[in-house]
Protein backbone atom coordinates (compact mmCIF):
# COMPACT_ATOMS: atom_id res chain seq x y z
CA UNK A 1 0.00 0.00 0.00
CA UNK A 2 1.40 3.23 -1.07
CA UNK A 3 1.77 6.14 1.63
CA UNK A 4 2.74 9.18 0.55
CA UNK A 5 -0.18 11.91 1.51
CA UNK A 6 -2.67 12.20 -0.67
CA UNK A 7 -1.92 16.16 -0.01
CA UNK A 8 0.96 16.48 -0.78
CA UNK A 9 0.18 18.22 -4.39
CA UNK A 10 -1.71 21.02 -2.28
CA UNK A 11 0.18 24.59 -2.28
CA UNK A 12 0.42 25.96 1.25
CA UNK A 13 -2.26 27.97 1.15
CA UNK A 14 -4.82 25.37 -0.45
CA UNK A 15 -4.07 23.17 2.46
CA UNK A 16 -4.82 25.71 4.94
CA UNK A 17 -8.03 26.39 3.39
CA UNK A 18 -8.23 22.11 3.55
CA UNK A 19 -7.29 22.12 6.96
CA UNK A 20 -10.03 24.41 8.10
CA UNK A 21 -12.99 22.63 5.75
CA UNK A 22 -11.84 19.28 7.68
CA UNK A 23 -12.14 20.65 11.05
CA UNK A 24 -16.08 21.55 10.02
CA UNK A 25 -17.07 19.01 8.24
CA UNK A 26 -15.47 17.16 10.78
CA UNK A 27 -18.13 18.88 13.46
CA UNK A 28 -21.32 18.02 11.38
CA UNK A 29 -20.59 14.38 11.68
CA UNK A 30 -22.89 14.74 14.48
CA UNK A 31 -25.96 16.76 12.46
CA UNK A 32 -25.40 14.16 9.98
CA UNK A 33 -25.96 11.54 12.56
CA UNK A 34 -28.14 13.11 14.99
CA UNK A 35 -31.53 12.81 13.49
CA UNK A 36 -31.51 8.92 12.67
CA UNK A 37 -30.53 8.63 16.44
CA UNK A 38 -33.32 10.19 17.23
CA UNK A 39 -35.60 8.26 15.37
CA UNK A 40 -34.49 5.38 16.69
CA UNK A 41 -33.94 5.67 20.46
CA UNK A 42 -35.50 9.40 20.96
CA UNK A 43 -33.72 12.40 22.53
CA UNK A 44 -32.66 10.96 25.70
CA UNK A 45 -30.55 7.47 23.33
CA UNK A 46 -29.49 10.86 20.90
CA UNK A 47 -27.67 12.30 23.43
CA UNK A 48 -26.11 9.12 25.48
CA UNK A 49 -25.05 8.29 22.11
CA UNK A 50 -23.06 11.66 21.82
CA UNK A 51 -21.71 11.84 25.01
CA UNK A 52 -20.00 8.35 24.50
CA UNK A 53 -19.02 8.95 21.16
CA UNK A 54 -17.13 11.97 21.93
CA UNK A 55 -15.48 10.42 25.13
CA UNK A 56 -14.06 7.73 23.33
CA UNK A 57 -12.39 9.44 20.28
CA UNK A 58 -11.79 13.20 21.88
CA UNK A 59 -8.89 11.95 24.27
CA UNK A 60 -7.20 9.77 21.84
CA UNK A 61 -7.21 12.31 19.00
CA UNK A 62 -6.30 15.18 21.57
CA UNK A 63 -3.23 13.33 22.53
CA UNK A 64 -2.40 12.31 18.84
CA UNK A 65 -2.50 16.26 17.72
CA UNK A 66 -0.37 17.35 20.96
CA UNK A 67 2.37 15.04 19.73
CA UNK A 68 2.13 15.60 16.12
CA UNK A 69 2.43 19.61 16.66
CA UNK A 70 5.22 19.26 19.69
CA UNK A 71 3.02 20.96 22.35
CA UNK A 72 2.60 18.43 24.65
CA UNK A 73 1.95 19.50 28.69
CA UNK A 74 0.00 19.15 31.66
CA UNK A 75 -1.45 23.10 31.70
CA UNK A 76 -4.08 25.47 30.57
CA UNK A 77 -2.41 26.53 27.46
CA UNK A 78 -2.10 22.94 26.24
CA UNK A 79 -5.22 21.97 26.87
CA UNK A 80 -6.31 25.37 24.75
CA UNK A 81 -4.16 24.74 21.86
CA UNK A 82 -5.47 21.13 21.41
CA UNK A 83 -9.05 22.76 21.51
CA UNK A 84 -8.39 24.44 18.73
CA UNK A 85 -7.37 22.03 15.85
CA UNK A 86 -9.96 19.82 16.65
CA UNK A 87 -13.30 19.07 14.98
CA UNK A 88 -15.46 19.40 18.64
CA UNK A 89 -14.38 23.30 17.94
CA UNK A 90 -13.63 24.18 14.22
CA UNK A 91 -13.01 27.76 14.00
CA UNK A 92 -15.06 30.68 13.84
CA UNK A 93 -18.36 28.35 13.45
CA UNK A 94 -17.31 27.41 16.82
CA UNK A 95 -15.64 30.38 18.01
CA UNK A 96 -14.21 29.80 21.23
CA UNK A 97 -12.11 33.06 22.98
CA UNK A 98 -9.59 32.02 25.64
CA UNK A 99 -7.97 33.56 28.45
CA UNK A 100 -5.39 32.34 30.67
CA UNK A 101 -4.34 32.71 34.10
CA UNK A 102 -1.37 30.86 34.94
CA UNK A 103 -0.64 26.91 34.45
CA UNK A 104 -3.74 25.91 36.28
CA UNK A 105 -6.06 28.39 35.77
CA UNK A 106 -8.00 29.58 32.55
CA UNK A 107 -11.31 30.21 30.68
CA UNK A 108 -12.92 30.51 27.25
CA UNK A 109 -16.01 31.17 26.09
CA UNK A 110 -18.02 31.33 22.70
CA UNK A 111 -18.79 34.45 20.67
CA UNK A 112 -20.45 32.15 18.27
CA UNK A 113 -21.37 28.73 19.06
CA UNK A 114 -22.66 27.26 15.90
CA UNK A 115 -24.26 24.37 17.61
CA UNK A 116 -26.00 26.33 19.70
CA UNK A 117 -27.82 28.24 16.16
CA UNK A 118 -28.82 24.86 15.05
CA UNK A 119 -30.09 23.19 18.09
CA UNK A 120 -32.01 26.51 19.80
CA UNK A 121 -34.91 26.59 17.40
CA UNK A 122 -35.49 22.68 18.63
CA UNK A 123 -35.98 24.30 22.55
CA UNK A 124 -34.85 24.09 25.57
CA UNK A 125 -34.79 20.13 25.79
CA UNK A 126 -32.82 19.97 23.31
CA UNK A 127 -29.87 23.02 23.90
CA UNK A 128 -30.40 21.75 27.50
CA UNK A 129 -28.96 17.98 26.31
CA UNK A 130 -26.48 19.61 24.60
CA UNK A 131 -24.87 22.37 26.54
CA UNK A 132 -25.13 20.51 30.14
CA UNK A 133 -25.76 16.74 29.52
CA UNK A 134 -23.24 16.41 26.49
CA UNK A 135 -20.56 19.34 27.45
CA UNK A 136 -19.94 18.40 31.15
CA UNK A 137 -18.28 14.97 30.29
CA UNK A 138 -17.32 15.33 27.15
CA UNK A 139 -15.00 18.62 28.12
CA UNK A 140 -13.68 16.84 30.81
CA UNK A 141 -12.76 13.52 28.83
CA UNK A 142 -11.05 15.82 26.47
CA UNK A 143 -9.06 17.79 29.24
CA UNK A 144 -7.90 14.44 30.49
CA UNK A 145 -5.85 14.36 27.85
CA UNK A 146 -4.22 17.26 29.43
CA UNK A 147 -4.15 16.46 32.55
CA UNK A 148 -6.84 13.88 34.48
CA UNK A 149 -7.21 16.19 37.32
CA UNK A 150 -8.27 19.28 35.32
CA UNK A 151 -12.04 20.45 35.74
CA UNK A 152 -13.82 22.58 32.92
CA UNK A 153 -16.75 23.67 34.77
CA UNK A 154 -19.76 26.72 33.07
CA UNK A 155 -19.82 29.99 34.58
CA UNK A 156 -22.93 30.12 32.41
CA UNK A 157 -24.61 28.47 29.37
CA UNK A 158 -27.69 28.05 27.10
CA UNK A 159 -30.55 28.09 27.27
CA UNK A 160 -30.32 31.96 27.09
CA UNK A 161 -31.37 34.05 29.64
CA UNK A 162 -32.38 36.64 28.11
CA UNK A 163 -32.25 35.18 24.66
CA UNK A 164 -29.87 37.41 23.34
CA UNK A 165 -27.20 36.83 25.84
CA UNK A 166 -23.65 37.17 25.32
CA UNK A 167 -21.48 35.87 24.60
CA UNK A 168 -23.01 32.38 24.25
CA UNK A 169 -21.56 30.41 27.30
CA UNK A 170 -18.29 31.10 29.24
CA UNK A 171 -16.35 28.17 31.09
CA UNK A 172 -13.77 28.28 33.55
CA UNK A 173 -10.90 25.80 33.60
CA UNK A 174 -9.11 24.65 37.00
CA UNK A 175 -6.48 21.82 37.87
CA UNK A 176 -5.60 21.25 41.14
CA UNK A 177 -3.64 18.22 42.63
CA UNK A 178 -6.29 17.74 44.80
CA UNK A 179 -9.47 16.88 41.85
CA UNK A 180 -10.05 13.09 41.60
CA UNK A 181 -8.00 12.31 38.57
CA UNK A 182 -10.54 11.34 35.73
CA UNK A 183 -10.17 8.07 34.42
CA UNK A 184 -9.73 7.16 30.72
CA UNK A 185 -12.40 6.18 29.25
CA UNK A 186 -12.92 2.22 28.74
CA UNK A 187 -13.89 2.86 25.05
CA UNK A 188 -11.22 5.48 24.56
CA UNK A 189 -8.59 2.90 25.42
CA UNK A 190 -9.74 0.44 22.61
CA UNK A 191 -9.69 3.47 20.10
CA UNK A 192 -6.46 4.39 21.46
CA UNK A 193 -5.44 0.58 20.67
CA UNK A 194 -6.91 0.40 17.36
CA UNK A 195 -5.32 0.99 13.45
CA UNK A 196 -6.66 4.77 13.62
CA UNK A 197 -5.41 5.72 17.05
CA UNK A 198 -2.27 4.08 16.54
CA UNK A 199 -1.37 4.77 12.78
CA UNK A 200 1.73 6.83 11.54
CA UNK A 201 1.38 9.47 9.56
CA UNK A 202 3.18 12.17 7.42
CA UNK A 203 6.41 13.88 8.96
CA UNK A 204 7.10 17.29 9.71
CA UNK A 205 10.33 18.60 8.12
CA UNK A 206 11.51 21.09 10.30
CA UNK A 207 13.72 22.53 7.45
CA UNK A 208 11.03 23.97 5.24
CA UNK A 209 9.91 27.62 5.79
CA UNK A 210 7.30 28.08 7.89
CA UNK A 211 5.74 26.90 11.13
CA UNK A 212 6.56 22.96 12.10
CA UNK A 213 4.91 22.74 15.58
CA UNK A 214 3.06 24.83 17.92
CA UNK A 215 5.39 24.42 20.85
CA UNK A 216 5.35 28.10 21.05
CA UNK A 217 2.67 30.51 22.94
CA UNK A 218 -0.60 30.00 22.74
CA UNK A 219 -2.32 32.18 20.18
CA UNK A 220 -5.91 34.02 20.03
CA UNK A 221 -6.32 31.83 16.94
CA UNK A 222 -4.80 29.52 14.68
CA UNK A 223 -3.65 30.99 11.31
CA UNK A 224 -3.05 28.24 9.50
CA UNK A 225 -1.26 29.77 6.70
CA UNK A 226 1.43 30.51 9.03
CA UNK A 227 2.23 26.47 9.17
CA UNK A 228 5.06 24.69 6.90
CA UNK A 229 3.70 22.62 3.62
CA UNK A 230 4.77 19.40 5.43
CA UNK A 231 2.99 20.55 8.96
CA UNK A 232 -0.06 21.42 7.44
CA UNK A 233 -0.06 17.77 5.75
CA UNK A 234 0.36 16.18 9.20
CA UNK A 235 -2.23 18.47 10.66
CA UNK A 236 -5.03 17.78 7.78
CA UNK A 237 -4.08 13.69 8.04
CA UNK A 238 -4.75 13.97 11.74
CA UNK A 239 -7.98 15.90 11.25
CA UNK A 240 -9.36 13.01 8.76
CA UNK A 241 -8.19 10.45 11.72
CA UNK A 242 -10.37 12.87 14.13
CA UNK A 243 -13.21 11.81 11.91
CA UNK A 244 -12.91 8.25 11.73
CA UNK A 245 -12.28 7.89 15.63
CA UNK A 246 -15.52 9.89 15.81
CA UNK A 247 -17.05 7.67 13.44
CA UNK A 248 -16.17 4.62 15.43
CA UNK A 249 -16.68 6.36 18.45
CA UNK A 250 -20.45 6.46 17.19
CA UNK A 251 -20.84 3.32 15.81
CA UNK A 252 -19.41 1.61 19.46
CA UNK A 253 -22.42 3.25 21.01
CA UNK A 254 -24.95 2.42 18.61
CA UNK A 255 -24.29 -0.86 18.63
CA UNK A 256 -24.74 -1.69 22.55
CA UNK A 257 -28.35 0.00 21.72
CA UNK A 258 -29.74 -2.53 18.70
CA UNK A 259 -28.83 -5.55 16.54
CA UNK A 260 -26.03 -5.53 14.26
CA UNK A 261 -28.05 -4.63 10.91
CA UNK A 262 -29.76 -1.63 12.29
CA UNK A 263 -26.96 -0.33 13.90
CA UNK A 264 -25.00 -0.23 10.18
CA UNK A 265 -28.01 1.09 8.72
CA UNK A 266 -27.76 3.98 11.17
CA UNK A 267 -24.00 4.36 10.39
CA UNK A 268 -24.71 4.06 7.00
CA UNK A 269 -27.01 7.04 7.10
CA UNK A 270 -24.61 9.40 9.19
CA UNK A 271 -21.99 8.28 6.47
CA UNK A 272 -24.33 9.02 3.27
CA UNK A 273 -25.10 12.52 4.68
CA UNK A 274 -22.32 14.00 5.86
CA UNK A 275 -19.96 12.60 2.81
CA UNK A 276 -22.02 14.46 0.59
CA UNK A 277 -21.74 17.50 2.35
CA UNK A 278 -18.60 17.27 2.67
CA UNK A 279 -17.55 17.11 -0.80
CA UNK A 280 -19.85 20.01 -1.99
CA UNK A 281 -18.12 22.27 0.27
CA UNK A 282 -14.64 20.79 -0.43
CA UNK A 283 -15.46 21.40 -4.28
CA UNK A 284 -16.50 24.62 -3.44
CA UNK A 285 -13.54 26.00 -0.77
CA UNK A 286 -11.06 24.49 -3.27
CA UNK A 287 -12.44 26.16 -6.29
CA UNK A 288 -13.15 23.36 -8.52
CA UNK A 289 -15.44 22.29 -11.81
CA UNK A 290 -17.96 19.97 -11.37
CA UNK A 291 -16.61 17.68 -13.90
CA UNK A 292 -14.70 14.68 -13.50
CA UNK A 293 -11.65 16.45 -12.82
CA UNK A 294 -13.30 18.61 -10.04
CA UNK A 295 -14.78 15.12 -8.80
CA UNK A 296 -11.22 13.39 -8.95
CA UNK A 297 -9.52 15.97 -6.72
CA UNK A 298 -12.49 16.26 -4.04
CA UNK A 299 -12.05 12.47 -4.46
CA UNK A 300 -7.88 12.66 -3.38
CA UNK A 301 -8.54 15.44 -0.40
CA UNK A 302 -12.06 14.14 0.74
CA UNK A 303 -11.76 12.59 4.56
CA UNK A 304 -13.86 9.38 4.07
CA UNK A 305 -10.33 8.21 1.69
CA UNK A 306 -7.99 9.87 3.97
CA UNK A 307 -5.43 9.31 5.27
CA UNK A 308 -3.87 7.13 2.83
CA UNK A 309 -1.58 5.27 5.66
CA UNK A 310 -5.18 4.23 7.07
CA UNK A 311 -7.68 3.98 3.92
CA UNK A 312 -6.98 2.12 0.88
CA UNK A 313 -8.34 3.90 -1.94
CA UNK A 314 -7.43 4.63 -5.52
CA UNK A 315 -8.92 6.62 -7.86
CA UNK A 316 -8.35 5.26 -11.16
CA UNK A 317 -8.05 7.53 -14.49
CA UNK A 318 -8.22 6.18 -18.38
CA UNK A 319 -11.43 6.87 -20.52
CA UNK A 320 -13.30 6.74 -17.56
CA UNK A 321 -13.33 7.07 -13.87
CA UNK A 322 -12.92 4.84 -11.34
CA UNK A 323 -12.95 4.53 -7.66
CA UNK A 324 -11.40 1.69 -5.76
CA UNK A 325 -11.85 0.72 -2.11
CA UNK A 326 -9.57 -2.17 -0.88
CA UNK A 327 -10.63 -4.31 1.98
CA UNK A 328 -7.13 -4.98 3.64
CA UNK A 329 -6.40 -1.64 5.53
CA UNK A 330 -6.52 0.00 9.03
CA UNK A 331 -9.82 0.91 8.20
CA UNK A 332 -11.28 -2.28 7.53
CA UNK A 333 -9.18 -3.93 10.83
CA UNK A 334 -11.29 -0.85 12.53
CA UNK A 335 -14.40 -1.63 10.43
CA UNK A 336 -14.69 2.49 9.69
CA UNK A 337 -16.58 4.42 6.97
CA UNK A 338 -14.92 2.87 3.86
CA UNK A 339 -15.96 -0.33 4.85
CA UNK A 340 -19.68 0.17 5.26
CA UNK A 341 -19.70 0.74 1.40
CA UNK A 342 -20.69 -2.23 -0.29
CA UNK A 343 -21.90 -3.61 -3.58
CA UNK A 344 -25.57 -3.63 -1.48
CA UNK A 345 -25.17 -0.29 0.21
CA UNK A 346 -23.19 2.58 -2.44
CA UNK A 347 -25.28 4.97 -1.09
CA UNK A 348 -22.63 6.63 1.27
CA UNK A 349 -20.34 6.59 -1.90
CA UNK A 350 -22.81 7.67 -4.59
CA UNK A 351 -23.44 11.05 -2.58
CA UNK A 352 -19.86 11.85 -2.48
CA UNK A 353 -19.58 12.42 -5.64
CA UNK A 354 -22.94 13.69 -6.14
CA UNK A 355 -21.87 16.54 -3.81
CA UNK A 356 -19.49 17.20 -6.66
CA UNK A 357 -22.31 16.83 -9.23
CA UNK A 358 -26.16 15.86 -8.78
CA UNK A 359 -25.82 14.11 -12.09
CA UNK A 360 -23.03 11.82 -11.21
CA UNK A 361 -23.95 7.90 -10.32
CA UNK A 362 -21.74 4.95 -9.88
CA UNK A 363 -22.24 1.49 -11.39
CA UNK A 364 -20.63 -1.38 -10.00
CA UNK A 365 -17.59 -2.81 -12.19
CA UNK A 366 -16.24 -5.26 -9.62
CA UNK A 367 -16.80 -6.77 -6.31
CA UNK A 368 -14.09 -8.96 -4.33
CA UNK A 369 -13.34 -9.74 -1.24
CA UNK A 370 -9.76 -7.31 -1.54
CA UNK A 371 -11.59 -4.60 -3.28
CA UNK A 372 -14.61 -2.74 -4.60
CA UNK A 373 -14.44 -0.81 -7.78
CA UNK A 374 -16.95 1.65 -9.09
CA UNK A 375 -17.30 3.60 -12.11
CA UNK A 376 -18.45 6.95 -12.75
CA UNK A 377 -20.90 7.28 -14.54
CA UNK A 378 -22.72 10.73 -16.07
CA UNK A 379 -26.66 10.95 -15.76
CA UNK A 380 -28.89 12.73 -18.24
CA UNK A 381 -30.72 13.93 -14.99
CA UNK A 382 -29.47 15.57 -11.79
CA UNK A 383 -30.80 13.22 -9.04
CA UNK A 384 -32.65 14.07 -5.91
CA UNK A 385 -30.53 14.91 -3.35
CA UNK A 386 -30.28 12.05 -0.67
CA UNK A 387 -32.57 12.73 1.98
CA UNK A 388 -29.46 12.16 4.39
CA UNK A 389 -27.90 15.03 2.95
CA UNK A 390 -30.79 17.24 2.86
CA UNK A 391 -31.27 16.64 6.64
CA UNK A 392 -27.20 16.87 7.22
CA UNK A 393 -27.80 20.72 5.64
CA UNK A 394 -30.34 21.68 8.38
CA UNK A 395 -27.07 22.92 9.79
CA UNK A 396 -26.46 26.86 9.43
CA UNK A 397 -22.74 24.89 9.03
CA UNK A 398 -23.74 24.02 5.35
CA UNK A 399 -23.38 26.97 4.17
CA UNK A 400 -21.05 28.87 7.27
CA UNK A 401 -18.28 30.94 5.40
CA UNK A 402 -14.80 31.23 7.14
CA UNK A 403 -13.27 34.92 7.27
CA UNK A 404 -9.68 35.82 7.20
CA UNK A 405 -8.95 37.26 10.82
CA UNK A 406 -5.45 38.33 9.52
CA UNK A 407 -2.51 37.87 12.32
CA UNK A 408 -3.18 36.55 15.73
CA UNK A 409 -1.75 37.63 18.84
CA UNK A 410 -0.50 35.63 21.39
CA UNK A 411 -2.12 34.62 24.98
CA UNK A 412 0.48 33.39 26.98
CA UNK A 413 4.24 34.39 27.31
CA UNK A 414 7.32 32.35 25.55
Amino acid sequence: MVTSSRFEPLSRRELAVLVRELLLCGHLIDRSGMPHLIGAFGREGMTEVAIEEWMAASPVYTKRMQRALDFEGDGVDTLFKGMQIEIGAPPQFMDFRYSVTDHDHGEFWLDHCGALMDVEPMGDEYVTAMCHDVEDPTFDATALATNPRAQVRPVHRPPRRPADRHPHCAWQVTIDANNKPQPFPPRARTLAASAAGTVQLTPIDESEEGQGSYSGPLLADVRFEDFSHSALIRIAEEVCIQQHLLALGFLMAVRVRCDENQSLEIARKQLTGIAGLTSERIRDAMGLASDTDGLATVLALHPVLNPRQYVDAEILGGDRMRIRLGRGSGVDTDGGWPSWVTAEHLEPLVALVRGVNPAFDLRIVEDLPDSLVTEVVLGEVPAKEASEVALTRFSTGAGFAFSDRGMSLPLTVV
